[in-house]
This record gives structure tokens, sequence and C-alpha cells, in this order.
């Protein structure tokens, strides 16, 4: 009797509506962050078995990984964000061998299917950079802060 007690209890606290937001749980990002680490040793260390993907200096900025933990999707950028579509290509051609490093380097019982994203987060905050550096922003910015200090 105490043992099904014990599970229906376990049942609750993961419906538990507090934890049912929209962002990643505790485990997704600490397994994300693993998965990010280890597969940036891997190709910074230049294990995998291809002159094409060793020659190139890959960032791994981010990796999410799906609740289920079944999927990592990488967040990728070469150094200096040039041949950015070749890196994608050469790291999915090589996926399969760097899920078989990351899991002998892995403590984790299962390793998730990758998948590798260009990351523009870089782009992104250039592009907001140059909006907010424009005249007519700096201007309302200005016009703004001299109507609060009133």
């Amino acid at each position: 009797m105490q043992g099904a007690g014990k599970g229906l209890k376990c049942w609750r606290m993961a419906k538990n509506k507090k934890f049912s937001g929209g962002g990643a749980s505790q485990r997704q990002l600490r397994v994300g962050e693993l998965i990010r680490r280890t597969l940036s040793e891997v190709l910074m260390r230049g294990d995998v078995h291809d002159p094409d993907l060793n020659r190139m200096s890959i960032t791994v900025s981010e990796v999410r990984v799906t609740p289920d933990l079944s999927i990592a999707t990488a967040f990728v950028l070469p150094l200096g964000g040039k041949g950015k579509d070749e890196a994608i290509e050469a790291l999915a051609k090589n996926k399969g061998e760097l899920r078989r490093l990351l899991s002998k380097e892995m403590t984790t019982k299962h390793t998730p299917d990758l998948r590798f994203l260009l990351d523009e987060t870089f782009d992104r905050m250039d592009e907001t950079n140059r909006l907010l550096n424009q005249d007519t922003v700096r201007r309302d910015v200005d016009a703004d802060a001299g109507d609060g200090d009133a």
C-alpha cells in the first residue's frame, strides 16, 4: 500500500501547475549544458575523423534539449562567421560519430540525437545595435529622457 502512495505522490508532483511553465526544466538545462561543454571539447580536440570538420574552429554557444531528452539542438557558429553552411553540413554529416563520442564522455544513460542550427544571436545583436544607433532613435530616446527629468 505504501509503495502505491509514493507513486501517486510523484505523479502529482509531475502534474503540478507551478512547474508546467513554458521554460526548460532544470534537468533539460543541466543536460544541455553538459552536451554543450562535451561537444565543444570534442570539436576542439579534433576527435572526429573528418579533416574538413577538424580544420574548422566551431563555437557551440547553446544546446537545447527536448523535454524527453531524445533530441539535442546545438546552436553553432564557425569562428569569424565564415563558412556557416559548410560547418552545418560537416556537423550533420558527422553527427553519428559526434553522438558516439559524446556517449563515451558523458555520464548520462542515453545520448540524444543531435541537430545543428546556426546561432544567429550575434547577427541579431549587431542589427539591434545598428538600429539603436540611428539618429532618429537617438533623438527619441534623448527626448524621452528629457521628459522624465521634469
